[in-house]
């Protein structure tokens, strides 16, 4: 899993990894982290981070938090996501998450996206495969799942604490039976299906 920032180590150059979680709900937003760690760092993940159990995830957060040399965070709402797209937002995103690292850097390894304006390599995979971009997803996915959870407490009725937002059969039924709440994606399907419904249905 350091294969890639190896080589970039031993020429003294540091490595931001960039990962991002939230482009397949439709409520809550699109959340990246991203995450510098100091060179020939040895892995220390239990695989696939996606793969991780809630507690495992817990665990690992809190050795990243503990061994990086910077973490950064930013959150794109539903609001931004509708008005733009989901990619304009997960890239603002992630170019949010490296601003916010405050520590300089000289490479950027990420999941799939490539972001202009940096020395970007852009990994299928990249969570699989490379440590600094595991790492980064570890942080986004807590980080996003804590977010989702407060949003339980103001609607519950969604059940967000179980779906997080994303599709499941349940979650569509709570949006039928309820309506959309602040925090669903308009743009999205269903929501923007049954929007349309419901348009058509009182024309």
């Amino acid at each position: 899993m350091t294969e890639y920032e190896e080589r970039f180590w031993r020429e003294g150059k540091l490595v931001a990894g960039v990962d991002e979680v939230g482009r397949g709900p439709i409520a809550g937003p699109v959340v990246a982290c991203a995450v510098i760690l100091p060179p020939f760092t040895k892995p220390f993940l239990k695989g696939d981070s996606k793969k991780l159990s809630p507690e495992e995830r817990e665990e690992t957060f809190l050795k990243i938090k503990e061994i990086a040399l910077a973490i950064g965070t930013a959150v794109v709402d539903s609001v931004v996501i509708d008005r733009t797209n989901i990619l304009k937002a997960t890239k603002l995103a992630m170019r949010r998450a490296l601003e916010d690292l405050k520590h300089p850097f000289h490479v950027v390894i990420s999941d799939y996206v490539k972001l202009e304006g940096y020395e970007c390599i852009a990994l299928v995979k990249g969570d699989e495969r490379s440590i600094s971009c595991a790492c980064a997803s570890v942080v986004a996915k807590v980080l996003r799942d804590r977010i989702m959870e407060h949003y339980h407490k103001v609607f519950p009725e969604y059940g967000f604490e179980r779906h997080k937002g994303y599709p499941t059969s349940e979650h569509v039924k709570m949006v039928k039976l309820h309506g959309k709440s602040p925090i669903h994606r308009k743009s999205f399907m269903p929501i923007k299906r049954m929007l349309f419904d419901a348009y058509t249905s009182t024309s």
